[in-house]
């Protein structure tokens, strides 16, 4: 069985010339080639891409540290209310929880190259094409080579409040201590919760 295929196969080639094997080797040749270069060049570029991702990866990894270090802020702002409530007349001691529907978020400067090309094309019935390219890149702006500018810091939105005071029980103490947060959060009435403290 084996040597029937070798002989159909030798067959098959037998009838061709040697310049059409040459021929079709040098195509061969040239195909592997080509097919060589296309997938080196298609390595290389992923491997710019990955070290591309990796120092952005490593810049928004310190912006999502400068957004940690912003945490603070909320925390500063239970603090403050707690101290301004606590001075008010009847209050009394006082603990505030301010909930936030979404956390800082720092906003980096990039630097934005725009290209427009607009080719017009005419064909020989007379008709017009208008043809018109752009191109848009962006990159983080750092100083230092290290450190990403920051454009701009969205601060955190409150979504509620939750007071407990000792002076609570108190129905003018309670309308007071609502209206206080409200003042300072922007929250809306139902938003603000006071307790008394057991």
């Amino acid at each position: 069985m084996l040597k029937e295929k070798m002989q159909m196969i030798k067959s098959k080639y037998e009838g061709k010339t040697d310049k059409k094997k040459i021929e079709s080797l040098v195509v061969f040749i040239i195909i592997l080639i080509v097919t060589l270069i296309a997938i080196n060049t298609i390595w290389r570029g992923d491997t710019k891409t990955k070290d591309n991702t990796t120092e952005e990866s490593i810049g928004y990894k310190r912006l999502a540290e400068k957004v940690d270090d912003n945490k603070g802020t909320s925390d500063e702002l239970e603090e403050k209310l707690e101290g301004i409530l606590a001075k008010m007349e009847g209050v009394g001691k006082v603990n505030v929880m301010i909930t936030y529907s979404k956390g800082s978020e720092v906003v980096p400067m990039q630097n934005e190259n725009s290209k427009v090309s607009t080719t017009q094309e005419t064909d020989s019935g007379g008709g017009t094409r208008v043809i018109e390219e752009k191109d848009t890149s962006k990159e983080i702006v750092y100083s230092d080579g290290s450190k990403i500018e920051t454009q701009t810091v969205i601060n955190p939105v409150v979504k509620g409040a939750i007071v407990i005071a000792e002076g609570a029980s108190n129905a003018t103490v309670k309308s007071n201590i609502i209206s206080a947060v409200e003042a300072i959060t922007g929250l809306a009435t139902y938003k603000v919760q006071v307790f008394e403290m057991n």
